[in-house]
């Protein structure tokens, strides 16, 4: 499908099957506390204007058995530099690929993206429920 603008259904898949280091964990010693990482310098490209996108993701999670491990969790974006995505998609697919990599009790992923037109976007992916 195209829309009016030129977007394709290649344009709204893009980057979400691709290979990304691996956000690595390690064991939780404590129960029932909150992680907010907060990566004021995200990147990605946008896949239909090969233009920059930057913003600010947040993750916030209560860990299960696994915590995230800093460093991977950095490769790891940073692997969207070069990646053709559109953010709301990078926001989704980075949501899931931390639940499957720390199994949270719940987490959201908000991004706050830079102006682009004049408009601002933020965007919030959220699995289960903060408090359960």
């Amino acid at each position: 499908m195209k829309t009016k603008l030129g977007y394709t259904d290649r344009h709204a898949s893009a980057g979400l099957t691709a290979r990304l280091p691996d956000i690595e964990c390690w064991p939780n010693q404590f129960p029932g506390y909150e992680i907010t990482v907060t990566v004021p310098e995200y990147t990605s490209i946008c896949p239909k204007t090969q233009l920059p996108d930057f913003g600010t993701v947040t993750i916030r999670y209560c860990p299960g058995k696994q915590c995230i491990e800093l460093k991977s969790l950095k490769m790891y974006l940073l692997g969207y530099r070069q990646l053709g995505i559109f953010y709301e998609n990078a926001v989704n697919r980075i949501l899931r690929d931390v639940v499957k990599a720390c199994r949270p009790k719940w987490c959201i992923v908000r991004g706050d993206f830079s102006s682009r037109g004049g408009l601002n976007s933020s965007v919030e992916a959220r699995f289960g429920k903060p408090g359960r």
